[in-house]
């Protein structure tokens, strides 16, 4: 029998792979073409019909979160079937499916990657793993410690998108000092996962780390009346993000504990190693002002008058443009990005505009926040820390705070519930989506290394969010009371 005969029916057959093909094949086709579904209703009594183009939208999100998860195609593949779908079923036209695969968020990551690829070229990762290796010891827990105490401490100042992809080539160069197997290990599996849920951790804390938090507080001012400042947010949010970040330590020394307790003679390894490097070169110093200066410039922008209109997308892709100018990176840097992540998130944004535009995630968080509007407080509380939860996995997290908050304040009152509460609760889960890779750029910048699948990237994802609702439950009944948070309208 030949090869191609055996392929096809011999033991070799990826059973498992058609077979989740199949369900989310399945699921979208039997949601598209099911008989229309019942209006969700608000407090106020208001209907929410679900249109037939929101029930299909709803088709291609399950096809596509069940492909993402169980990765049958390459996660790219599974962004471009999103936006066939939605045309070729006629849910939203091709000019609206496919441009969000290059929507400005879509590109800021797309520069970030280009930020990492830049460290690793000119050798300023090596550089600063070296350091950083000298300083944190031979332990790998100190290793993963230093690590993930770094990515939280970089989200305060600057996006963790940016973040992500600069400490991605650092880890990498760390991670080859501990095994030149390309094998996927315990250690190479934690510390590029880790560094995906810390960066998420470590961005709730500022409103410097990621959109999701201006967002919020603008919905909260024009729903409530009231300001939340840069500095209230970062008071009530800091313990809760370096709770997550220290508990997350512990989480992935249990569950992905390292081969090796030690690397031995690692740090006079480094140490030499950052000798042999010499002095600075022309290009790491050229380098390191341009990346440093963009930072700078996202970091300050919105305390600086003159620079609040621009976007952040033109002044990080003002780097890429440098970079090419000034001759540090070539046509066959541009042609190495990894493309497969840039259509991760083009799919992922697509299926976000879709959901949002048609009304399908509106219709969903109503539903389900309405099914805990005379329920406990506390319970209500969790029901929306759950929900946004859930939806920023699949969805931008700045569109799963615009779906959900504005309804969890309009029932906030009927409960008795303040309504900052809602907005905190929300803003921690948004921050950090452990199911998904396309619910965060991190997760799919830590892809890339191919320490993990996406499945073990899910499995494991579940406990951490388990952990992650039990922070926020200790922080309502607990923590923010004690720092003088109202829980409770009086």
């Amino acid at each position: 029998m030949s090869t191609d005969a055996t392929a096809l029916t011999g033991s070799n057959f990826d059973w498992k792979r058609v077979l989740f093909l199949l369900i989310g094949l399945t699921l979208f086709f039997v949601v598209n073409f099911a008989p229309p579904w019942p209006d969700a209703i608000d407090p106020t009594g208001k209907h929410f019909v679900l249109s037939k183009e929101a029930k299909g939208a709803l088709a291609v999100f399950l096809l596509g979160g069940t492909w993402w998860v169980f990765e049958v195609v390459p996660i790219g593949v599974t962004s471009l079937t999103i936006g066939v779908l939605q045309v070729l079923f006629m849910i939203r036209p091709a000019n609206s499916a496919f441009k969000d695969f290059m929507t400005p968020s879509v590109l800021f990551i797309f520069a970030s990657l280009v930020i990492g690829m830049v460290f690793t070229k000119t050798g300023l990762t090596k550089r600063l793993a070296y350091k950083m290796l000298a300083v944190v010891g031979e332990k790998t827990s100190m290793i993963y410690l230093g690590c993930f105490v770094v990515t939280a401490a970089l989200t305060h100042i600057m996006a963790h998108t940016a973040v992500a992809a600069t400490m991605y080539p650092l880890l990498m160069t760390i991670y080859s000092m501990y095994t030149d197997d390309e094998t996927p290990t315990k250690f190479g599996k934690g510390l590029f996962m880790g560094m995906a849920f810390v960066a998420g951790a470590g961005s709730i804390v500022t409103l410097l780390g990621a959109a999701r938090g201006a967002v919020a507080l603008g919905f909260f001012k024009d729903i409530i009346g009231r300001d939340v400042s840069f500095f209230e947010l970062t008071f009530y949010m800091f313990p809760v993000g370096w709770a997550m970040t220290f508990l997350l330590w512990g989480f992935f020394m249990i569950f992905f504990k390292p081969e090796r307790a030690t690397i031995p003679g690692l740090r006079e390894k480094a140490k030499k190693l950052s000798v042999a490097m010499g002095k600075i070169t022309k290009n790491e110093i050229i380098a390191a002002i341009i990346i440093f200066a963009c930072i700078f410039v996202m970091s300050v922008k919105q305390f600086v008058p003159f620079l609040k209109p621009v976007d952040k997308t033109a002044i990080i892709l003002t780097s890429t443009i440098l970079f090419f100018v000034l001759r540090i990176l070539d046509i066959k840097d541009l042609e190495s990005i990894p493309w497969n992540i840039i259509l991760l998130f083009g799919g992922a944004m697509s299926i976000g505009f879709c959901l949002w535009e048609t009304g399908a995630a509106e219709w969903l968080a109503i539903n389900w926040l309405t099914m805990f509007q005379k329920s406990n407080y506390f319970v209500f509380i969790m029901s929306i820390a759950f929900f946004v939860m859930i939806m920023t996995n699949f969805i931008m997290n700045v569109a799963a705070i615009a779906i959900s908050l504005p309804v969890a304040l309009v029932i906030a009152p009927y409960l008795g519930v303040a309504p900052e509460v809602i907005l905190f609760a929300a803003l921690v889960t948004a921050g950090m989506p452990f199911l998904l890779l396309v619910g965060a750029a991190p997760n799919a910048i830590a892809y890339d290394s191919k320490q993990f699948t996406t499945g073990e990237f899910f499995l494991f994802g579940i406990p951490a969010s388990i952990m992650l609702m039990i922070v926020i439950a200790v922080a309502v009944a607990v923590v923010w009371p004690i720092m003088g948070m109202p829980i409770l309208v009086k």
